[in-house]
């Protein structure tokens, strides 16, 4: 697939806006036949102009419309300064005081297949610092959220993508697996396969088993598991042409085999499964996803399953 209907939260705390610099460049990169239709998307708020008591509806409604007439003014420079014949801009600014929710409302009225959200950088450490805002749209945004740093990639523009391969069997995880690797191809540069890594951890064996069960034999049961995960995982990358050295099989949990080996590709991204739950249970990413992206030091694209949930 290519991404045609693109929506960047911009962030109105800096003057360079990475996401939509990243966003068009990924629309100029997929050399789409159709143009490509990208959403710049701010919100705004300002709890003084809620506290007057003076104020009528009808006056504190003009004072909100006014703000919105000069954030969207400001904005045009940015879209000026990308124009491009293949690309349609359109510019969207609302009154709201929660961020996130405000994104994901409009995700949901809209058929966006992409958004595009800036994330802090901690130089110190060379870490994401994921906001709480950020935190919000990473459990409740319905479509593939792509975090990044800045609006430039690496040379070699690596991307890694976690896949779950525990059971070939099981047909959540192959499509799910299907849908992840498919978008990690498509923000690929050029869509060029070669620059394409696939992960996955399979996990260590029971210390309890071991000392429970004499005669249980641990050298065979992870001679075994890693077996199985390495038929699967081959299945997985010659389904989508990818070479046999662009997987990883390691032993371990997923919220420490990703970020280590993310480090050690120097991944310009990594690809995560999120849960896709609805209602009390989208408060939660899920153990295993929220640990892996603390500690990735990379852009992040966070992907929820189409129609199934699933835990990440």
């Amino acid at each position: 697939m290519k991404f045609n209907n693109i929506l960047v939260i911009l962030n109105p705390e800096n003057e360079k806006q990475y996401a939509l610099a990243r966003a068009v460049r990924l629309a100029k990169e997929q050399k789409s036949s159709q143009k490509v239709h990208i959403t710049v998307f701010l919100a705004v708020y300002d709890l003084s102009y809620e506290m007057s008591a003076l104020l009528s509806s009808e006056e504190r409604e003009e004072m909100h419309q006014g703000v919105i007439a000069q954030r969207t003014l400001a904005i045009q420079p940015y879209l000026e300064k990308y124009a491009d014949p293949n690309i349609e801009f359109k510019a969207i600014v609302v009154w709201h005081s929660n961020e996130a929710e405000a994104s994901t409302h409009e995700v949901e009225q809209n058929q966006y297949d992409l958004v595009v959200k800036y994330t802090k950088e901690e130089e110190s450490i060379t870490s994401l610092i994921f906001t709480p805002m950020d935190w919000q749209l990473l459990r409740k945004c319905p479509k593939p959220l792509l975090m990044v740093r800045d609006g430039d990639w690496k040379h070699q523009r690596r991307i890694l993508i976690a896949v779950n391969v525990a059971d070939d069997e099981e047909k959540n995880h192959k499509i799910f697996n299907e849908q992840l690797v498919n978008l990690g191809i498509d923000l690929a540069d050029n869509l060029e396969r070669g620059n394409v890594h696939l992960v996955t951890a399979y996990p260590p064996t029971p210390v309890n088993m071991a000392i429970d069960l004499p005669e249980f034999n641990s050298g065979e049961y992870e001679k075994n598991t890693r077996g199985q995960y390495l038929i699967n995982m081959k299945a997985l990358r010659q389904q989508f042409g990818i070479d046999d050295d662009h997987t990883h099989v390691r032993e371990g949990f997923p919220e420490e085999v990703i970020p280590q080996v993310a480090q050690e590709l120097e991944a310009e991204l990594v690809v995560l499964g999120t849960i896709g739950r609805t209602g009390l249970s989208a408060a939660f990413l899920g153990n295993t996803a929220e640990h892996v992206i603390n500690k990735l030091s990379c852009n992040l694209l966070a992907i929820k399953p189409n129609k199934t949930d699933s835990d990440g």
